[in-house]
């Protein structure tokens, strides 16, 4: 799989933008966030009833956000990444796939964020490290 930046590259020295959709057919997102969702159930080999439970999001709505009637917010998407026991890296895809900006070191908030997923907490140890920095927590 090529990164953003190697496409972004491509992108600017192609002359036909026909072919460098062909040459990059797979590189393409064409799925819905719910079915990005479902990929990444099964890569994890996780359940939705799992992802709820260590997400600490309300059951229905999580199954409408996997069915694709509700779209989360981006603090929603963040939750559902501890629900997945995504890496870093990980969630930056996630994120960007639901169109939202990366987590950022340079935001505090996010920064913390950051430091959580970097060593496995769950949402509730995460949630605390917010709290006793006087930062929002996720809901």
């Amino acid at each position: 799989m090529k990164n953003t930046d190697e496409l972004a590259h491509e992108i600017q020295e192609s002359n036909d933008i026909i072919s460098y959709f062909e040459r990059n057919r797979e590189e393409m997102q064409t799925d819905s966030f719910s079915e990005y969702l479902e990929q990444w159930l099964r890569k994890k080999q996780l359940t939705r009833a799992e992802v709820v439970r260590a997400s600490n999001l309300n059951k229905a709505y999580v199954y409408q956000i996997f069915s694709g009637k509700k779209y989360p917010s981006r603090d929603k998407v963040i939750a559902l990444t501890f629900g997945l026991h995504l890496t870093i890296e990980e969630t930056q895809t996630l994120l960007k796939q639901a169109g939202y900006r990366e987590l950022y070191p340079r935001d505090p908030r996010d920064a913390l964020l950051l430091f959580a997923l970097g060593r496995g907490m769950d949402i509730i140890s995460a949630n605390e490290l917010l709290f006793d920095h006087e930062i929002e927590v996720l809901e």
